[in-house]
């Protein structure tokens, strides 16, 4: 894919994203990336990234309040993005919620006559009391294999300032942007 072929795709899955109220405090100088990953040639299996003892990873089934609080607590309002029903992804330690994402579909598109279909793992976040142990990438390395079985094409990471984290499994920045759009 070229540069337009992400732009567009940024911008048809994030619909008046540089005019919304979350861009308007948004700090000068801030820049944000854009990530994808063509999941043709993903090979979970190849990658070392060990999971901590203890460490459970799969979908989510717990208290929807426990949830909710982790989220707002690695990101305040961050709650508001996760919906009654959505897929969420997690990590638990010995039963703790300690890392967790959402599993978005971000639509379909047609890129030089070729329909691809594009997912990603949304709203990433692990408990601080749980950072830096290796606990999240190894969420997301799972999450990443299960939209490449679900049949994804693309994965994309959206809005993020943490690129060379996600770039241990393969994910290339295409796109960079700030408060005023993309550079």
């Amino acid at each position: 894919m070229k540069k337009e072929d992400y732009a567009r795709i940024f911008l048809e899955s994030h619909p008046g994203f540089f005019e919304g109220k979350e861009l308007k405090d948004f700090p000068e100088g801030r820049v944000c990336e854009e990530m994808f990953l063509p999941l043709e040639q993903y090979d979970e299996t190849a990658l070392s990234i060990p999971i901590p003892e203890g460490v459970t990873i799969g979908y989510y089934d717990g208290d929807r309040e426990v949830l909710l609080a982790a989220a707002d607590e690695v990101v305040p309002g961050w709650s508001g993005f996760f919906k009654k029903g959505d897929p969420v992804f997690c990590a638990m330690v010995h039963g703790q919620l300690a890392s967790f994402c959402l599993l978005e579909d971000m639509g379909q598109y047609t890129i030089d006559g070729k329909r691809i279909k594009v997912g990603g793992p949304g709203c990433v976040g692990t408990l601080p009391k749980f950072r830096r142990q290796g606990i999240g990438l190894a969420m997301i390395q799972k999450a990443t294999g299960i939209l490449k079985n679900q049949g994804y094409d693309y994965s994309y990471i959206h809005y993020t300032g943490v690129a060379p984290w996600y770039a241990k499994l393969g994910y290339v920045t295409q796109l960079k942007w700030d408060k005023n759009g993309i550079l």
